[in-house]
């Protein structure tokens, strides 16, 4: 049976060299992104590995809960119809905003960070069910670390300071990820979450530049936070990609689940206010809020 494996933002950066790890390792790798031109030469550097399954590229911008909703659909009507399974979703994509945005009303951070992976993964859970054991990987970042733990609603209280939400935005992906790993414990989906470290990225060569990105007192040391950025994303995104793959396909794995796979592609312990079963609440209130999932997978969420 072909293994299969799904990366979002899979186009370019780390996404795409997961892809290219994944396709090594013998999976047939579909990629997503919103531009069909970047789609065709990520399935053409995928292809130019040799790998037994030639890649694919499915169009999508992750930033409208509408269109994955469609692309969830489009995958799982795939997957049933062809017979195979769906072994590993990576869900790679990821956004920093310089200046508060909205997305369909809702905060553009937390939507791409969040409510994205959030609700592809809820939508095909029955689908990595079905073809179980599988994995779901979810791309985390150290700046959890400099999140606001307020989840009351979808923005936190005080200014907007782009790093910062992003960080938040983050953890909430990763506080629903251990949540997730506990409760489809026993159906044979394995979920992790992957931390690629730092790599020159196209979300990272621009957006921390500028200093609007953290909050006043940050800006005060601007220089030294600056090196610090710089000195976090100077690796290669095929570097960075390693923890990724490493959960998608490491046999050691086998079984288990709710690990963290650090920058070295070793398990790590988790940030702790991730594991804080407030925050997780928290976090499931509002991803059902603003994008809800009505399937037997979190049925026990509703009402």
């Amino acid at each position: 049976m072909t293994k299969t494996a799904v990366v979002t933002a899979g186009t370019g950066g780390i996404g795409l060299e997961t892809a290219v790890g994944l396709a090594a390792a013998g999976f047939a790798v579909t990629v997503i992104g919103r531009d069909a031109d970047r789609g065709a030469k990520a399935v053409q550097r995928i292809n130019a590995e040799r790998p037994a399954h030639s890649g694919r590229f499915r169009s999508a911008d992750l930033a409208s809960l509408d269109q994955v909703r469609a692309l969830a659909d489009t995958l799982a009507a795939e997957h049933a119809a062809s017979g195979e399974p769906l072994t590993v979703l990576v869900n790679n994509v990821g956004a920093m905003f310089a200046r508060r945005q909205h997305i369909d009303g809702i905060e553009a951070s937390f939507v791409v960070n969040h409510l994205s992976p959030y609700l592809l993964t809820e939508l095909l859970l029955p689908t990595l069910t079905a073809g179980e054991p599988s994995r779901v990987v979810n791309v985390t970042s150290a700046a959890v670390r400099a999140a606001r733990r307020v989840f009351d609603g979808v923005e936190p209280p005080g200014g907007y300071y782009g790093f910062h939400w992003y960080g938040r935005a983050k953890l909430a992906n990763l506080a629903y990820t251990l949540d997730l790993a506990q409760r489809v414990q026993g159906t044979g989906v394995s979920v992790f979450a992957a931390d690629p470290g730092g790599a020159a990225t196209d979300m990272t060569n621009g957006t921390l530049t500028d200093p609007k990105i953290v909050s006043p007192p940050l800006r005060l040391v601007w220089p030294l936070v600056r090196r610090q950025f710089e000195r976090s994303t100077s690796g290669s995104a095929s570097a960075a990609a390693r923890p990724s793959i490493t959960a998608a396909t490491d046999p050691t794995l086998t079984g288990r689940t709710g690990l963290v796979i650090g920058p070295s592609a070793e398990p790590v312990s988790p940030f702790r206010a991730a594991t804080d079963p407030r925050i997780a609440d928290a976090v499931r209130r509002l991803s059902q809020a603003h994008a809800p999932v009505a399937t037997p997978a979190n049925a026990d969420h509703l009402g």
